[in-house]
């Protein structure tokens, strides 16, 4: 499949690749979405994604080759892309200069063509709500989804001027901006262009939706905006009695959820998030359905994962309460679950390799049987009522497994779940047919097909053969994806639901028994019967399945269907023709060159000869660079430091497959001694992932400067710097248990060196500390400079547990939590334990948030007040990285009471105890070798998306808070007083509190910004102080 898409491609992109792309297939979806490639979590929803880094396709393989040969053409789309932009110089392509729709809809009109029924729906929606959008609203992502609207846009340009006026299209428009592209390449404007598209879509699509029926007139809308749902609702599912809908829907801009609802009203009765479900799974496999339910309505069976792996998981929907999870070890990924009429069996589709196949589960033993084992994709079982037969859709008819081609267009298959035997049917010859659903009685067979260009619901007597239409749409019954179950029967009542695509949004519509019967089109041949498959003649494959052994099945093929006598034949619709008028984007009949039409009606256009050999060799693992971070450099003069000289570099390399990672770094500022630099080592090929990093950090913890005489009479300006150098080597394991929890063990050693340095200005001489000592007591200055501490050494062996099931958005985490737990001996110049815990809650009630934390770092053994960098103490003041106090800081607390002159009491509180040589008490007590901070802040979204925020304004996200905050710092020998809450003590074993408001600001995406008001009340100083700092909230 790549050679032959790689062929295609180059003939459209006039393109040849220097080098050769990195594919990387995972299995299935589950293992793909546990890849050490991508830099943040895969979710569900995502099939496939080419890296810039290394340009790499990373993707799996899908439940059907049709999917696989779709995602894999996309992707090596985007490959094309990436080198014509990384690679080709003399093209200076800036992929800023391209919008979305211009990147993704090439992909997808150059991997599927202009005959899309899936796509051609989406605009057909748009002309009947006449929202066609101009060139400027077509770079708007979130009101026009690129994939659908620039494959549709760029499908036109292709018709008009040839294929390889899209791809030239891209070369240009990332040289000069797409504007002036279009005046340069087609001698209109890209505004012209774009309103002339929206015209001939128009043109095609409102005569053709002229006598169909509005979504807004079809049946009860039962999930919807206006039933207090939104407009992602998706894979409905019906209970038993009809009386309640399952479906996937996404409420908020946190994630998708399954809810249950009353299926009259929409009221929601029961949301799987009550559940506690953090505790037994991490995600919702939201694309391929809702679940299904128990015979008695009680419960839903649906997919879940949990560990990297899919799993089955019953909610029992009246309690709200999770009752079992079932893995099923040996498919390692599930989809499309159906509950049999007896209660005692669930059967699934199961992925693995590429291949998707039938089972059947026992509910009592956890048995696990397969029904078929072929390299045909069968998917979305139902059972009939009876509990003897499942439907499935499938390809077996469609795909040619000798030449590679895959067909995205699906049958209807019957199994007899005793013998095994597939009987394959199809209604409408060559047009896409999925989701069957039985009827009560066992006798008719529903399904969605897109016949005719338009998704809509059928009927099919599976003993007559004869067809009915239950709707008659003008967009279409479908869910996110062109497969995605997209309606339900109701098992006794004979009730639908279908989820129907009408302004940008999925509803879920109800139709009564009698409604569902549809209206009977033209005559069909006899209902197929049971006959031997035609033989496999694909070249020898000591691999494949023996489908004679495990599961045997016959496979009948219907006859090619006429049109039915009550449509009218259009241009494109004629007899033979795999996707009539509706389902073609615009223009019908191209003016330029066909490449991509041509190519994919040819499945051996590109496909390698058979005797074509490949060499199969072990992956052996190798480090090469990946990324270089910008060098820095720069210099100063004066100061302290005296003239310096600055700059840094960083260096990553890792493997194909991102299981290595090494990372190393050299930074310098000043001489020859303050070169600093590290080196770190991760490797994440396992589920144990370990690493180890080694660093030498120079730095200045002390500059005083003064002006000195010699005693030969000169004046200069001294400065003496006490400096620290900080060498360490640690190593670290992690097990992740899944992705919120994971174990973290730590080794480490710590080498703190230190130094005294002397610089002048003016005295031209090169002194000593014993020097400027003896100067200095020459000039009875009152003042010495001790020398460089003796080196300290520290070893440390650290184990913590950590959970994280917080959803960030916009400025920081709203809902979910996060906790650290962790204890952390440490031996050498100091022997003491650290014990931290930091535990911090979310708590979300639409649009608020309760921010809570609840931080304590323990040194138990610790000296106080060690000189050595504060070695074993704790600071609760700010800045700090883990928690702090807002309000109090050493520095400006000096300041403040120096710039008051202790007026109107605004001087220090004497120190009661002689634990310290300070003589302020409001310092002393941010400082100990044990700390307790604790903090509350109610958040609001000011700023952002619709969804959430109180004020729509996307371009600067912003969250208004109001806190308080309280810490207490306190020694071995002082213990804490908890509750003694004073503005005036001499006491340094108090707490600290301040409260305020604060504002977060989030600057493209990119930096995050606090800015701060706090009444601090133990600051004698000062009333309010103002803060700012660049960090997310807690």
């Amino acid at each position: 499949m790549a050679e032959r898409w790689y062929e295609r491609h180059t003939e459209v992109f006039l393109h040849h690749f220097d080098d050769r792309k990195p594919i990387i297939f995972y299995a299935n979806d589950a293992d793909f979405q546990q890849t050490n490639i991508a830099q943040q979590p895969i979710g569900p929803g995502t099939g496939g994604f080419t890296e810039g880094l290394r340009e790499r396709v990373v993707m799996p393989l899908s439940a059907s080759y049709g999917e696989t040969s779709h995602v894999l053409g996309h992707e090596l789309v985007h490959s094309f892309q990436y080198d014509l932009a990384l690679n080709a110089d003399s093209l200076q392509i800036r992929l800023r200069n391209l919008p979305l729709w211009m990147v993704e809809g090439m992909a997808e009109y150059l991997s599927v063509g202009r005959r899309s029924s899936h796509t051609a729906m989406w605009m057909r929606d748009a002309v009947r709500r006449d929202t066609m959008p101009s060139f400027e609203e077509l770079s708007n992502p979130r009101a026009y989804f690129p994939y659908r609207y620039g494959q549709a846009y760029l499908a036109y340009v292709a018709g008009k001027y040839g294929d390889q006026s899209v791809t030239k299209l891209y070369k240009r428009g990332g040289t000069v901006g797409l504007d002036s592209a279009h005046v340069q390449m087609f001698g209109v404007t890209a505004d012209s262009l774009v309103q002339e598209w929206g015209e001939a879509t128009r043109d095609a699509y409102l005569p053709l939706m002229a006598d169909r029926t509005s979504p807004d007139s079809l049946g009860t809308p039962v999930l919807s905006p206006e039933t207090s749902a939104t407009k992602m609702n998706i894979s409905p599912t019906l209970s038993p009695n009809g009386r309640y809908v399952a479906f996937i829907s996404r409420r908020n801009i946190f994630n998708f959820n399954l809810f249950v609802a009353d299926a009259e009203t929409g009221e929601i009765v029961a949301e799987l998030d009550r559940a506690n479900t953090t505790s037994h799974f991490n995600a919702l496999r939201f694309i391929s359905s809702a679940g299904t339910w128990s015979p008695d309505g009680r419960r839903l069976a649906f997919v879940s994962a949990d560990n990297g792996d899919n799993q089955l998981t019953i909610w029992n929907v009246r309690t709200e309460e999770i009752e079992r999870t079932i893995q099923v070890k040996s498919v390692p990924a599930l989809k499309n679950p159906t509950w049999a009429p007896g209660g005692d069996r669930i059967a699934f589709s199961g992925t693995e390799g590429g291949k998707s196949d039938l089972y059947v589960l026992e509910l009592k033993t956890d048995e696990v049987r397969q029904l078929t084992n072929d390299r045909y994709a069968d998917l979305q079982p139902t059972w009939a009522p009876d509990g003897e037969t499942l439907a499935f859709a499938t390809d077996r008819a469609e795909t040619n497994l000798r030449l590679l081609a895959p067909s995205s267009k699906m049958d209807l298959g019957l199994i007899d779940v005793g013998s095994r035997e597939v009987t394959v049917r199809e209604p409408f010859g060559d047009a896409l047919h999925h989701n069957p659903q039985f009827a009560p009685d066992g006798e008719s067979l529903y399904f969605i097909s897109d016949q005719y260009g338009f998704k809509d619901v059928y009927r099919l007597d599976l003993e007559s053969g004869e067809r009915f239409r239950t709707t008659h749409l003008k967009t279409g019954v479908s869910g996110i994806t062109a497969m995605s179950p997209a309606m339900s029967v109701a098992r006794q009542s004979g009730e639908m639901i279908m989820s129907v695509y009408q302004g940008d949004r999925y509803t879920g519509i109800r139709l009564d028994g009698d409604t569902v019967q549809g209206s009977p089109l033209s005559p069909t041949t006899a209902a197929a019967s049971p006959v031997p498959p035609a033989p496999d003649t694909t070249t020898s494959d000591t691999t494949a399945p023996d489908t004679s052994a495990t599961a045997p099945s016959s496979v009948a093929a219907a006859p090619m269907q006429t049109p039915d006598s009550t449509e009218t034949a259009r241009p494109g619709s004629a007899v033979g023709d795999s996707v009539a008028s509706a389902g073609v984007l615009p223009p019908y009949s191209a003016d330029g060159t066909d490449l991509v039409a041509s190519n994919l009606s040819d499945p051996r256009s590109g496909l390698p000869l058979p005797s074509t050999s490949y060499a199969a060799d072990d992956f052996e693992p190798s480090l090469s660079l990946e990324a270089i971070a910008p060098p820095r450099l720069g210099g100063s003069i004066g100061g302290p430091l005296g003239a310096t000289a600055t700059g840094g570099v960083g260096f990553r390399f890792g493997d194909l497959l991102g299981h290595q990672t090494l990372s190393v770094s050299v930074q310098a500022r000043g001489s020859f001694r303050d070169i600093g630099g590290g080196v770190a080592y991760l490797n994440k090929r396992g589920q144990v992932n370990w690493g180890g990093s080694l660093s030498h950090t120079p730095l200045v913890f002390g500059a005083s400067s003064f002006r000195l005489e010699t005693a030969e009479g000169n004046t200069g300006i001294v400065s003496v710097l006490r400096r620290a150098f900080i060498t360490s080597a640690r190593g670290i394991t992690t097990y992740p248990l899944d992705p919120t929890r994971r174990f973290e063990l730590s080794l480490g050693g710590t080498r703190y060196g230190f130094g005294v340095n002397v610089n002048e200005q003016g005295l031209n001489q090169n002194l000593s500390l014993d020097d400027v000592n003896r100067a200095l007591r020459d000039d009875n200055a009152g003042f010495q400079f001790d020398d460089a501490q003796d080196p300290a050494y520290l070893a440390t062996a650290g184990l913590a547990y950590v959970r994280d099931f917080s959803t960030s958005a916009l400025t920081g985490p709203i809902r979910g939590g996060r906790w650290r737990l962790e204890v952390t001996p440490s031996a050498g110049t100091q022997n003491f334990i650290t014990a931290r815990a930091d535990v911090r809650r979310y708590l979300y009630a639409e649009p608020f948030t309760l921010a809570l934390q609840g931080l304590h770092v323990g040194n138990y053994g610790a000296e106080f007040r060690n000189t050595r960098l504060g070695i074993g103490n704790e600071y609760i003041g700010e800045p700090y990285r883990q928690g702090f106090v807002r309000g109090y800081n050493t520095q400006a607390i000096s300041e403040g009471i120096r710039e008051s002159g202790g007026r109107g009491g605004r001087n220090c509180t004497p120190v009661a105890d002689d634990l310290t040589d300070s003589q302020c008490a409001e310092i002393d007590r941010l400082f100990g070798t044990r700390s307790l901070v604790t903090r509350a802040e109610v958040r609001v979204p000011l700023l952002g998306p619709k969804e959430i925020s109180l004020i729509p304004f996307r371009y600067l996200p912003t969250t208004l808070g109001l806190f308080t905050d309280a810490g207490i710092a306190w020694t071995e020998n002082q213990a804490p007083e908890f509750l003694t809450f004073e503005e005036r003590s001499p006491k340094t074993n108090i707490p600290v509190v301040s409260t305020g408001a604060t504002l977060r600001f989030n600057v493209l995406g990119r930096l995050l910004l606090e800015t701060y008001v706090a009444r601090p009340f133990q600051r004698p100083d000062t009333d309010w102080t103002f803060g700012f700092r660049i960090a997310p909230g807690f």
